[in-house]
Parts: structure tokens; C-alpha cells; sequence
């Protein structure tokens, strides 16, 4: 018999040994049997409770995702001023909890597999009509016309993340480099 309360508990161990298991490999050539080691369970109790890799995948990227929108929010909230909102938008998609090598990996892992999988393409769009739409509501203190900035912006946050990969540039540095982008785009 289960023990009652335990499929919480053992949903987030395999999202987190998803992450780190991603993370060790680069890449989404993991297992569900190394995942769920990881996790310290079997693997059939992997495929109970997400029935296969894209499902716990797909549920690491909505943890990554929750993480990501608490960063977004608890930022906007510590604005001062509307004028602020752009640096903290920004910032936020660099906070230490979104840019662990680990999770920078799985995000880039997010993009290879939204290219194959439906419902991965569908998480990303949410995600990138979400930073756009802060991005905007950011940039309209600065310029007439904000989409073209804030998708600019948003590519370039992408690009640091794969150079974080590639173990080309850290959190601050790429932060700080946006952060001028932004500034150069806004006028400032």
C-alpha cells in the first residue's frame, strides 16, 4: 500500500534529479532509470507518476518556469518607480535560482526538445509571449514603439544563456551586458 502524501514529495525528487541529470549530461540524453536513481526510486515509479521522459521533462521545465515567474514578480514588486521595471525584468532572468548551470542547460535542452515535442513548443510560446509582454510593459517608459526593442532584448537573453553553456560568459557579465543593450535601446 503507498504511503498517503508521499506522490508530492516524490513528483518535485524527480523534477530536481531531472534537472540535475540534464545538467550532468548536457544534453536529454538521459534515462528515466538514471533520473530516477538519482531520485533515490525506481524507475517503473518514474513512469507512474510521468510516464515517460518528455512528461518529467516537460514538468522540470514547469518548476524551472514557476521558479523563473517568482524571480519576474518578486523583482516588479521591488520597483520603486515604473522607470525601474525594464532593469528588473532583466535582472530577474539572471537570478542566481534561473541561472545554475544545471538549469541553464535544461533550458537549452527545452529549446531542442520544443522543436519535436507539442507540448514543449506550447511552454515555450507561453514563456516567450510572457517576457515580451513584460519586456514591453517595461521598455513603454522608454521608447515609442517597444516590441522591437523587447524582442531584441529577449534574444539577446537566449544568447547569453547559450554562451553560459558554452562556458563563454557568467551571470553577472551577461546580465550587465543586456542591461547596456537595454539601455542603448531605450535611449538612455
Amino acid at each position: 500500500m503507498p504511503k498517503l502524501g508521499m506522490e508530492p514529495v516524490r513528483r518535485a525528487a524527480l523534477v530536481q534529479a531531472t534537472v540535475a541529470e540534464i545538467g550532468a549530461a548536457g544534453s536529454l540524453d538521459v534515462t528515466v532509470s538514471q533520473i530516477a536513481r538519482r531520485a533515490g526510486m525506481s524507475s517503473a515509479l518514474a513512469h507512474h507518476y510521468f510516464g515517460g521522459k518528455d512528461q518529467i521533462f516537460l514538468a522540470a521545465m514547469r518548476h524551472i518556469l514557476r521558479e523563473y515567474s517568482a524571480e519576474v514578480r518578486s523583482a516588479l514588486t521591488a520597483c520603486a518607480r515604473p522607470q525601474d521595471r525594464l532593469a528588473a525584468v532583466i535582472r530577474a532572468n539572471f537570478a542566481p535560482s534561473c541561472f545554475e548551470p544545471a538549469t541553464v542547460s535544461a533550458w537549452l535542452n527545452f529549446y531542442v526538445q520544443a522543436q519535436s515535442v507539442p507540448e514543449a513548443a506550447r511552454l515555450l510560446r507561453i514563456y516567450q509571449k510572457r517576457l515580451q509582454s513584460n519586456l514591453c510593459h517595461a521598455l513603454r517608459w522608454h521608447v515609442t514603439d517597444p516590441l522591437p526593442a523587447a524582442q531584441t532584448l529577449g534574444a539577446l537573453i537566449d544568447g547569453v544563456y547559450l554562451r553560459a553553456v558554452l562556458g563563454d560568459c557568467d551571470m553577472e557579465t551577461g546580465a550587465e551586458q543586456v542591461l547596456t543593450c537595454a539601455r542603448a535601446l531605450a535611449g538612455e
